[in-house]
């Protein structure tokens, strides 16, 4: 497995990722595709494609930044979907060494119920704390999420950075002064 860094969106892979970008998320998770290009060359920012081979597999985009990788959005070719691909890429971030942290829908119905469990069979840790996610677009409001993180649980200071991480720097583009 590898993984290959985009930074424009004049990259021969951009069109595929951001295909499964737009059919793996709803619209409310997604940035406009000009916000998602211009994004791309922020210097926290990994827009990583996800290859077996010559073969792609997926996307991970994710943010570096002082207290580790927040996941930002993570999805494999639906086709490919049950081969452990999923896994092995969370696996492989992991093994590069800094925290993670990503954001799930709360398990309410029997999706969001795998999903967190398939996270939790990775050794993520959900948090107890109460997290909204900022709208990416106009016209939408935040939504809660659940905040995973690995390799262990954090203290509330760790979380309260992420969330000014997230809204500062993550987020900026998608303020209503902004758009």
């Amino acid at each position: 497995m590898e993984f290959t860094r985009i930074t424009a969106p004049d990259h021969p892979l951009f069109p595929r990722a951001f295909a499964l970008y737009e059919e793996s998320f709803p619209i409310h998770e997604q940035r406009t595709r000009e916000k998602q290009e211009k994004v791309l060359s922020h210097p926290d920012y990994r827009y990583e494609v996800i290859l077996e081979g010559s073969s792609f597999v997926g996307i991970l985009l994710y943010w570096e930044y002082r207290d580790g990788r927040y996941v930002e959005h993570f999805a494999i070719d639906p086709a490919l979907r049950g081969q452990s691909y999923g896994s092995q890429a969370l696996r492989a971030l992991g093994e590069r060494g800094r925290p993670i942290v990503l954001e799930i829908d709360p398990p309410v119905e029997a999706v969001s119920v795998r999903r967190k469990h398939f996270y939790e069979k990775l050794n993520f840790w959900e948090n107890p704390f109460s997290h909204i996610h900022p709208p990416y677009r106009p016209g939408f409001q935040g939504h809660d999420l659940v905040v995973m993180t690995y390799p262990k649980p954090w203290e509330k200071e760790k979380y309260e950075a992420f969330a000014s991480y997230l809204a500062d720097t993550v987020m900026a583009d998608c303020r209503d002064r902004n758009r």
